[in-house]
């Protein structure tokens, strides 16, 4: 089982291979739940190389479906099953009722869901690994928000891209995309780049007399503090890292 996002963290691939039994059933469901927390506009999930043949993971995916609908704003969530597997069937006739797309191959999938993408509503930029990126993807950040009338979320998001962008500078040195997009009435942002290893989160180090304060992992700190939500995905070319941050409904 794989999961890999895009560059910008808009669709999200999950494939699943081999038997349905409970090892494979466990792990589906806790990859499921972390994808959908991510809370991309799609998930694709490819089903062709899946050995079911009672079709017993069919209540799998629509609960899975039940989640990404309940989401504000909902995820489409799309599965990819050959024809000739029992599975395929079974899930065109259940997934109708529960409006659950299935797709024969990959590629229609990919292709049916990106006519369905809100494009009007996302600002992309692509930067280099140098010491103005981060400001960069911050000027972007306010645009945004200023045009989609978020005064209250554009010093956190600017804070939240400018840690994403510097720790991409720092540690990946490949080019940057930063993108920005509506969601709800928040913003989602991601910062995608050319390196394999997903950030992760440093225990703070307790400062030492005479010693200098190791600052390493806080801005990955910053970024939790300041997010609503934030992860990352690995991609066909590196990662993105993504963060949500919505308009505050009280005291956070």
């Amino acid at each position: 089982m794989s999961v890999e996002g895009d560059l910008d963290a808009a669709v999200a691939l999950m494939s699943v291979r081999g038997s349905w039994e409970r090892p494979l059933r466990q792990v589906t469901s806790t990859a499921l739940t972390h994808c959908l927390s991510a809370h991309p506009e799609a998930l694709i999930v490819d089903l062709s190389d899946l050995d079911d043949r009672p079709c017993s993971s069919a209540t799998t995916w629509l609960a899975a479906q039940q989640s990404a609908a309940a989401l504000q704003p909902l995820v489409q969530l799309a599965l990819c099953i050959p024809p000739d597997l029992p599975l395929a069937d079974r899930m065109q006739h259940l997934g109708t009722r529960g409006h659950l797309p299935v797709y024969a191959r990959l590629r229609q999938a990919r292709v049916a869901i990106a006519g369905r993408l809100p494009l009007d509503e996302r600002k992309t930029l692509t930067l280099e690994p140098e010491p103005e990126s981060p400001s960069l993807a911050r000027n972007l950040i306010g645009e945004a928000c200023l045009a989609w009338e978020l005064p209250e979320l554009l010093h956190p998001a600017r804070l939240v891209i400018s840690e994403l962008v510097t720790n991409a500078v720092e540690h990946a040195r490949t080019a940057i995309t930063v993108s920005v997009s509506r969601r709800a009435a928040g913003i989602h942002l991601t910062v995608s780049d050319g390196a394999a290893t997903l950030p992760r989160m440093r225990k703070p180090v307790r400062p030492r007399p005479g010693r200098p304060l190791d600052e390493r992992g806080r801005g990955l700190r910053l970024v939790t503090a300041s997010a609503d939500a934030w992860g990352a995905l690995p991609t066909s070319t590196g990662k993105v890292v993504w963060a949500t941050l919505q308009p505050s409904t009280g005291p956070r």
